[in-house]
């Protein structure tokens, strides 16, 4: 999963129901949508656009025109074996994007919008992340770009039974309608590996198919870094979507290096650790040689040194906040650190107490999204005491 975020001011949010009104605009997006989404998901597309022409889900693509050229400077990384270039930072959308009330809908229009004129293009999602591919369809439809976005999703899913495909059928062509995708998904991932060995031979009949371009794995945690390797190294991967940061860095032991053998382009969830980077430094001034670099916050310093690794194709930082995306683009601009500089960034991070318990701190500090994944989770919590320690 990807989510990373700035501090920021709590959202507004609060109970919410669907008008009947709303309901019936919303009708487009197909009952399968209303099902995923216990019905939410019909009552948020407001009466736009949001079901794609008849055979899109078979990723039958329509004529396009190519999207603008990026701004000169940026930092790029090619997809190995291709020659398809792309911004080194992208969007994260966990939690970020799972927004209910119409304002902080319209901030999440503002965020992609912003994203598309400062050059960025890949976007990752997934079913899983409430109505994050509804509400990136909103502005992408809007401004006509819902297939230029370089979209990396996911498959979470299982069947009625072994071999039964049914499930992540319906869960691709659910994403094409939220998405209003015409053009087939650029990378479809068997999300968090769940059911894997099920789900990797249908990604490669869907790619053979064209439905979707390229497929991959995703993990966000350590534990499975194991099974990503058994995955990379035999799986025909052209993408693996894993947990990389400055306070996390036990990728580098194994699967970075691991994916650059075998050709395999690398995204990285969480390089901002879910806000806790941001909540550690605080206030603290940055060091004086950050400025070498042209590195003006935290934010870029962080993301300057996950984008610097040679094995890092494109790192994912989410936001729901306008300004905290300009900052995260601007980390894909100017000089990168070289080694040696990375290691004096780490070593400053570690003269800081407190820095070797970050990643064991409360996801999202301080933070509260308006989105169906908290209402949800949180009705769920409310039933038990027992708390997961995969949820800090």
């Amino acid at each position: 999963m990807n989510s990373e975020m700035h501090p920021e001011p709590h959202e507004d949010g609060g109970p919410w129901r669907p008008s009947r009104r709303r309901l019936l605009q919303a009708g487009g997006l197909g009952a399968a949508a209303a099902v995923a989404g216990g019905g939410i998901y019909t009552a948020i597309a407001g009466g736009g656009p949001s079901t794609p022409a008849a055979g899109a889900s078979r990723g039958i693509e329509r004529p396009q025109s190519p999207p603008p050229p990026l701004p000169a400077g940026m930092v790029t990384r090619t997809i190995p074996g291709s020659d398809i270039a792309l911004p080194a930072i992208g969007l994260g959308t966990f939690q970020t994007f799972d927004a209910l009330p119409e304002r902080a809908r319209s901030v999440r229009d503002d965020v992609l919008r912003r994203f598309w004129a400062s050059g960025g293009r890949v976007v990752d999602t997934s079913p899983l992340y409430g109505l994050a591919e509804a509400n990136i369809a909103r502005s992408a439809v809007a401004d006509g770009i819902q297939n230029d976005l370089f979209v990396t999703n996911k498959i979470w899913s299982t069947g009625n039974h072994l071999g039964d495909a049914s499930h992540a059928e319906a869960s691709l062509d659910t994403s094409m309608r939220r998405l209003s995708r015409t053009a087939p998904i650029d990378v479809m991932q068997c999300h968090a590996l769940v059911n894997v060995d099920m789900i990797m031979p249908l990604l490669h009949a869907w790619k053979a198919e064209g439905r979707i371009r390229r497929l991959g794995v995703t993990h966000h945690d350590p534990a499975y870094f194991g099974p990503l390797a058994t995955w990379i190294s035999g799986g025909d991967l052209d993408v693996v979507q894993i947990r990389y940061s400055i306070a996390e860095r036990r990728a580098e032991d194994l699967l970075l290096a691991l994916a650059a053998d075998h050709g395999v382009a690398v995204t990285v969830n969480m390089p901002l650790e879910k806000g806790r980077l941001h909540h550690f430094v605080g206030a603290r001034p940055l060091p004086g040689f950050a400025a070498e670099l042209g590195i003006r916050t935290w934010s870029q310093y962080f993301l300057k040194w996950v984008i610097s690794h040679p094995g890092v194709t494109v790192a994912l930082p989410a936001t729901s906040d306008p300004q905290h995306l300009a900052d995260n683009m601007a980390a894909c601009h100017g000089p990168l650190p070289d080694p040696g500089m990375r290691a004096r960034m780490l070593d400053h991070m570690r003269s800081m107490p407190g820095f070797d318990r970050v990643t064991s701190q409360p996801w999202y500090p301080g933070k509260n999204y308006p989105g169906i994944m908290n209402r949800d989770l949180g009705a769920i919590r409310a039933r038990s005491a027992w708390r997961s320690t995969q949820w800090v």
